[in-house]
């Protein structure tokens, strides 16, 4: 890891502690947004928290700890909160496989924001579509075409420019390599498992740890991961709709939902359990997650309640 991003990391983790203390006020919330703002790095390691952060079930009522109100902690003091603010995101390391580490995203490539896209030509006049929260890595040398999915959803659409026609082309995730055999597909990280969509051609798979393959067909899905793949089912309409921006539900658990569109939103976003069975049909903008929010209190029988607008609880109304 850079100095620079260990740096961040310290203060990143203080901030992260500090704003669940119950006195936490709103000039903290503007100094910590303009915290935000001083870089793409400050923003970056802020997102990749919160994304581990934000998907457990609870937060620790006392993560805010008395400490932080004094003036400034001793180098101890700080290493120790920092290791109390990772120790909260470990149970979703999965979310970047037992490989994919922190910093390896933070120096990715390519990389997007949360509620970002990003369109990216390889080497090879290949494309690749980032999704929200997405990194990958490319490599490319005489033996193949490789990109490392890092984390979040990519959609590849394979070309063949001559000088590299003969070479296969891979993607690899933490639980194997997918072989494009001349194709259009999506990849997207789970927190223990890859899911493939193939929309045009075939791909391979191959699990790192098996020795069965399986070539998954146009119009196709499977879900793997180190050991083992699933059997390939037919692939939903609207498989690729996130390339326009929407989000299509039928007759989603609202609870479901949330976390879908969760992906593309900064913050927390949860349901009482009372409303997570609700079932929720449309096809949404996801540009505009407020408004989205706004359209599930008009049809369905909750109300929101903000603690900010980065802490959002769907309720029964």
């Amino acid at each position: 890891m850079r100095i620079a991003n260990a740096r961040l990391l310290d203060e990143a983790a203080l901030w992260m502690a500090r704003q669940y203390a119950p006195d936490f006020s709103e000039a903290e919330l503007a100094e910590l947004l303009r915290w935000r703002k001083r870089s793409a790095d400050h923003e970056e390691i802020w997102q990749h928290m919160e994304q581990l952060k934000f998907r457990m079930d609870g937060v620790p009522a006392k993560v805010g700890m008395a400490v932080l109100d004094r003036a400034r902690a001793d180098n101890h003091r700080r290493r120790m909160l920092r290791t109390t603010a990772l120790a909260l995101a470990t149970p979703m390391l999965g979310w970047f496989s037992y490989r994919q580490l922190p910093w390896q995203i933070w120096n990715a490539d390519f990389r997007t924001a949360t509620g970002e896209t990003r369109e990216v030509m390889l080497a090879d006049s290949s494309q690749v579509l980032l999704n929200t929260a997405s990194a990958i890595s490319a490599r490319f040398d005489s033996a193949a075409r490789r990109v490392r999915h890092l984390a979040g959803e990519i959609l590849v659409q394979t070309s063949h420019a001559s000088r590299y026609q003969s070479l296969p082309f891979i993607v690899e995730t933490g639980d194997g390599e997918l072989r494009a055999l001349g194709t259009r597909f999506i990849v997207r990280k789970h927190a223990q498992s890859t899911a493939l969509s193939v929309l045009q051609g075939a791909v391979q798979v191959m699990p790192s740890q098996d020795t069965q393959t399986l070539v998954v067909q146009a119009g196709e899905q499977v879900s793997f991961d180190a050991f083992q793949t699933g059997s390939a089912t037919p692939l939903p309409p609207q498989a690729d709709a996130w390339v326009r921006g929407v989000l299509h539900a039928h007759s989603m658990r609202l609870v479901d939902f949330l976390a879908e569109l969760q992906r593309y939103r900064q913050g927390v976003l949860r349901c009482d359990p009372e409303v997570a069975e609700l079932r929720v049909s449309g096809v949404f903008q996801l540009r505009d997650t407020d408004r989205i929010l706004q359209l599930l209190t008009q049809t369905l029988p909750v109300r929101a309640q903000e603690r900010t607008r980065y802490w959002v609880t769907l309720t029964r109304s």
